[in-house]
């Protein structure tokens, strides 16, 4: 994988990146899981010199470099400090991650990024440490994980769309926005729309409208209304619905990836029509329907009303 080489050093993987709790590590192997059923070599590089309670063993850890309790006692930095000095650390020495990725050959690497959101909306390591894979072969989407109980609430759903489309702009590679939990999305409240209003991030005026009957928010339903103009006028941020526990949701966001990453277009997996033209023209086939999605993970209106009218 050294760099200007061809051929059958080229490889295929995901940057798994987002906030912290948004269930990277849990996707991480969830993913290995799904593609090894599917017969290809996967690897997890856990890139979180924070995360010391990895449920499985990785192919290659942080750790052997860096980790984030050692910086902290030895530099006296918090958590946040912490991590950027690690990532700056980890750019630094960007060999010892050449060498070490050296051996993983033939696999399909999943990498699982630190928890911190600076890192990649506007800090320049992790996204350095990026480009330095991409010229060594690693052809790669980042697969950004958020909650997807934010969608709950309006002015946490704006805030996330404002973060997503950060970090597209700043990470520079293709990219598969992800709502995960699905299963929890309506742990917090219920939504005020149908799911592919998040899900393809539809007519944002309608949720300002909302979030303007909000007492406390009214008083900034012109910077609301801001934000929002300036997530349309980008018009790039979407998201894909995961509950890693299915299996029909799982094809679905690798479907994305794969895409995304060229993964498709390559030789590892016996080719198909559907695929190619789906990729081409930007349609999928035989697709599961966001309102199937739906009609699993949300409760009806009507179920609603039914349950309240039995507690009365």
């Amino acid at each position: 994988m050294s760099e200007g080489s061809r051929g059958p050093s080229l490889a295929f993987g995901q940057v798994v990146i987002g906030p912290p709790g948004s269930g990277k590590t849990t996707y991480c192997h969830a993913m290995r899981e799904f593609l090894g059923r599917l017969g290809r070599s996967v690897a997890v590089v856990n890139l979180d010199p924070a995360n010391e309670a990895l449920p499985c063993p990785c192919a290659l850890d942080i750790a052997e470099l860096v980790t984030l309790p050692d910086v902290m006692d030895s530099l006296g930095l918090g958590p946040n400090g912490g991590l950027i000095y690690c990532m700056e650390y980890l750019e630094a020495n960007a060999d010892w991650l050449r060498d070490k990725l050296q051996g993983l050959r033939g696999h399909y690497v999943l990498f699982d990024c630190p928890g911190q959101v600076e890192l990649y909306t506007h800090h320049e390591s992790l996204k350095n440490v990026f480009g330095q894979l991409a010229k060594w072969n690693f052809r790669l989407a980042a697969v950004h994980l958020v909650d997807s109980h934010y969608c709950t609430d309006p002015g946490k759903f704006i805030s996330v769309l404002c973060t997503s489309l950060s970090t597209m702009l700043h990470v520079e590679l293709p990219h598969v926005n992800v709502l995960s939990k699905m299963d929890l999305i309506e742990q917090y409240g219920k939504l005020a729309f149908n799911l592919d209003y998040y899900t393809e991030v539809l007519d944002l005026s309608y949720l300002v409208d909302h979030l303007a009957s909000d007492p406390f928010f009214r008083n900034f339903r012109r910077l609301n209304e801001k934000l929002v103009e300036v997530i349309e006028d980008y018009s790039l941020v979407s998201f894909v619905p995961l509950n890693v526990q299915d299996k029909q949701s799982m094809r679905q966001v690798m479907q994305a990836v794969d895409k995304a990453n060229g993964y498709s277009f390559g030789d590892q997996e016996q080719r198909s029509l559907e695929v190619l033209m789906s990729a081409a023209v930007g349609a999928d086939f035989h697709f599961s329907s966001t309102l199937a999605v739906q009609e699993k993970y949300v409760q009806s209106q009507d179920k609603a009303v039914e349950e309240e009218v039995m507690d009365l």
